[in-house]
């Protein structure tokens, strides 16, 4: 499976009058399925203490997104000042939004403290120094370094930008609790489209013997664990999907072990982003040129600015052509966007059925990380973004980008310094 089964089922038969209406192209989402995905988590993890998931807004930050996830009871990593502004626009309070910042500055410090402040969870040690006013409850994001492997994606925790290091995470919580905080949370992001539950759980493990071992020596009791996102979604039909309901049970065994031992049982919290949204959300393009070289190119009205995954990281997106789902004549393409770069391509010597000028190609599992990493080199405009809602309506909830957009930070008024 890669774009949601029930996504289809509900978008082929009326994706010809969308596009009437909305042109393309244009990302949709469907919030019944991006529904389900949440209640599915709330479900597996029934039995874990305190389980809440902090929706990671960096994969689709989007007012009527974010209202859907605040609609469901969760709360918001955020990783940046728009992100946490556009978190409290759709209702978020201090404890609903996890600020995750690396190379913090004092301007964001400032706003994360705004509006009754919020989960503040520090990247580095020297950070504590740096808080102006140190809240009551804080928590530390913990990179393990040699002690563990990352995943392909995030790589070598010691190579990583991230985290404190493991001879430094119980110094940072003695230094916090000097400044006045005496409420603690424990964090880490190992991993990033992990399929694979056992490195879940694993991670999971991880914290809770640091919490353990910090609890025992240095008298730091922990409200929550927060094992960060990385939940993995299956990109290509043979994928098979993460196992949620094994990888709940074996947590949950976890913090019981946990509460025999330490007398206590912290909070659970993840962050899923791609998780959460990614398979339900779909680019769709019209097919507007077709190039006979040395390969053949069909060319789509859409190019990286819309979906940069696959030119950047090489990723693998699916693609189906509407009305030639069952089409057993196929050929090799590349298809490929406008940009000036060779690189913009959504598909390379891909199998797809003969397609034709104005046909209609959905590129799968967009959801996440695809408008949110979008950009304007050559000028290209970002994609509209709609919604299909539950009750079969399609809303849009970001209008496409215009030239106007684009030229805006040139209007300003004239400012020279002469030193």
């Amino acid at each position: 499976m890669t774009m949601s089964g029930a996504l289809e089922k509900r978008l082929k038969p009326i994706l010809k009058d969308i596009v009437d209406h909305f042109g393309t192209p244009f990302h949709i989402y469907d919030e019944t399925g991006i529904r389900d995905t949440g209640q599915s988590l709330i479900n597996s993890f029934s039995k874990v203490n305190g389980f809440r998931e902090y929706f990671a807004v960096k994969a689709l930050p989007n007012f009527h997104i974010l209202t859907i996830m605040k609609d469901m009871g969760f709360g918001f990593d955020c990783s940046s000042i728009p992100e946490l502004v556009l978190s409290r626009k759709a209702g978020a309070g201090p404890d609903d939004i996890m600020f995750t910042s690396n190379n913090t500055s004092a301007e964001e410090f400032q706003m994360a403290a705004a509006d009754g402040g919020c989960i503040l969870n520090l990247d580095d040690i020297s950070l504590v120094d740096k808080v102006p006013v140190m809240p009551e409850l804080i928590c530390f994001r913990y990179n393990p370094g040699p002690r563990r492997k990352g995943n392909i994606i995030i790589g070598n925790p010691v190579e990583a930008k991230y985290g404190v290091s493991h001879n430094q995470l119980a110094d940072a919580y003695r230094r916090a609790s000097d400044r006045g905080a005496s409420r603690f949370g424990l964090h880490a992001m190992l991993a990033s489209n992990e399929l694979n539950y056992e490195y879940m759980v694993e991670t999971t493990k991880m914290l809770l013997d640091i919490a353990e071992w910090v609890s025992e020596n240095h008298g730091v009791a922990f409200e929550f664990i927060n094992i960060g996102g990385g939940l993995g979604i299956p990109y290509r039909p043979e994928e098979k999907q993460l196992n949620i309901n094994a990888m709940a049970q074996e947590i949950t065994e976890l913090f019981s072990r946990f509460q025999k031992i330490c007398k206590y049982t912290p909070a659970f919290y993840i962050e899923s982003g791609r998780y959460m949204t990614g398979p339900h959300g779909v680019l769709v393009v019209t097919a507007i040129n077709r190039k006979e070289t040395y390969r053949t190119y069909v060319g789509v009205d859409a190019c990286m600015s819309s979906l940069m995954r696959p030119g950047i990281y090489g990723a693998y997106h699916h693609i189906t052509v509407h009305g030639k789902e069952e089409d057993k004549t196929s050929e090799t393409v590349d298809v490929v966007g406008s940009l000036c770069e060779n690189n913009d391509k959504f598909a390379i010597q891909r199998q797809l059925p003969k397609i034709d000028d104005g046909d209609l190609l959905m590129i799968h599992d967009t959801g996440a990380h695809g408008h949110a990493m979008g950009f304007n080199y050559n000028g290209r405009l970002r994609p509209k973004e709609l919604l299909l809602k539950t009750d079969g309506t399609v809303e849009l909830i970001r209008r496409e980008e215009t030239m106007e957009d684009h030229f805006a930070t040139l209007n300003f008024k004239p400012d020279i310094f002469k030193p």
